[in-house]
């Protein structure tokens, strides 16, 4: 569960229950937040054969163990895992990251589990801001995601193609042997979004946010650039994607990541980002309320958004830790210096709630490369971009 103390809405429950419900909530929460004060310790160590029973908060799809570590170590809450590995026989779940959490920041218990490896977070490790993530994987299949297709003579020549495509983060390979003959060698590059955003954006009084100032939202290329936008204007239809964005030029910088998003249509009423593809044809309309652009391609994206704040505005969830602060400056100053946060809400004098004013909750999301299901399959090699590797 993820618990957002800048906003507690709990719907379809008496107001009596209600208030009970927030009181063990936020006390819940507080202890998670002071629990991470206990637990700071570096443990890159992962134990093989072995299950953390229980915690879990949510689970993803990964290909080994270190990649499900990296996904441990960028969720908010997450203090520890287990991996299900390709071995594992129990039942389905293979490749299953459970992601964990507990009040003292350690497993209650650790049981001996054959196909099982468990371990910890590193947040409180050093470690690189974007990891090298040079494995590959032999007939493993990295599901979905697909943006873009071609033949290549075997899987290094697919990584190349990959690494060399500013927008590809993963690939899958068919080899010579897969059982279809029309498709092998074919490879298909994949995506996914590596912009931070909340994962809910609302209006409310006495609250500000805002970002940490260090996000890159785009890979360096020469020249700079700012994209283009168009006030008062709608592109209609054509949506494949709609995402929580603050800003006009935050969805921009969405769009400008997803190699399949022609332009987008972004509403400030509700802070909704529509991704839209149409590569033949683009119709304009006038809408006050609708801001609408185009995506920038190959160039240093500029991202002087990330240094605006936005009064009266509340990223939800999503919460590393909260502290007590004496104004917005200093919130933000404190994520751009925490490499765990990304985005921040700070609760100003007027937050209806006077208990938790002048707090500044730390932010982020999971920007690791991640395909959206992992499987097996006879024949195939998937890996990732090695861009941020040093060959």
């Amino acid at each position: 569960m993820q618990l957002s103390f800048s906003n507690l809405t709990f719907p379809h429950r008496t107001p009596a229950k209600t208030d009970r419900m927030r009181s063990h909530l936020v006390l819940v929460g507080l202890f998670s937040l002071c629990s991470l004060s206990f637990s700071q310790d570096c443990t890159p160590e992962v134990l093989e054969n072995v299950d953390f029973p229980g915690a879990d908060i949510t689970f993803l799809f990964s290909p080994d163990v270190r990649h499900c570590q990296l996904l441990c170590t960028q969720h908010p809450s997450c203090l520890f895992f287990t991996f299900l590995r390709a071995d594992w026989t129990r039942d389905n779940r293979n490749f299953h990251c459970l992601l964990k959490s507990s009040p003292s920041g350690r497993p209650s218990q650790q049981t001996p589990l054959q196909g099982a490896t468990s371990g910890f977070s590193l947040k409180f490790c050093p470690r690189e801001s974007k990891p090298c993530l040079s494995e590959v994987y032999q007939n493993v299949d990295f599901l979905g995601a697909d943006y873009r297709s071609l033949f290549t003579a075997d899987f290094e020549e697919c990584q190349r193609a990959c690494t060399q495509d500013p927008l590809c983060q993963f690939f899958t390979f068919l080899n010579e042997d897969f059982t279809s003959a029309t498709i092998r060698f074919k490879c298909h590059l994949k995506v996914s979004l590596t912009v931070p955003r909340p994962a809910v954006i609302e209006r409310k009084a006495g609250v500000i946010s805002g970002f940490s100032t260090t996000i890159q939202t785009s890979e360096f290329f020469e020249p700079a650039c700012q994209g283009k936008l168009f006030p008062s204007t709608e592109i209609p239809g054509n949506d494949f994607l709609a995402l929580p964005a603050a800003s006009p030029e935050h969805c921009l910088a969405l769009c400008s990541a997803h190699p399949l998003c022609s332009f987008f249509s972004y509403a400030s009423n509700n802070f909704n980002c529509s991704l839209k593809n149409n590569v033949n044809t683009i119709t304009i309309n006038s809408n006050e309320r609708i801001t609408s652009g185009i995506p920038a391609r190959f160039c240093q994206l500029d991202n002087s958004w990330v240094k605006v704040t936005f009064e009266g505005v509340d990223f939800l969830g999503s919460d590393v830790r909260a502290e007590q602060m004496d104004d917005a400056d200093t919130c933000q100053r404190t994520c751009t210096d925490d490499r765990n946060c990304e985005f921040y809400t700070f609760t100003t004098e007027r937050f209806p709630d006077q208990a938790f004013r002048l707090r500044c909750f730390l932010k982020r999301d999971i920007t690791l490369p991640a395909p959206p299901r992992v499987n097996k399959l006879n024949n195939v090699v998937s890996g990732f971009s090695l861009r941020s590797c040093v060959i």
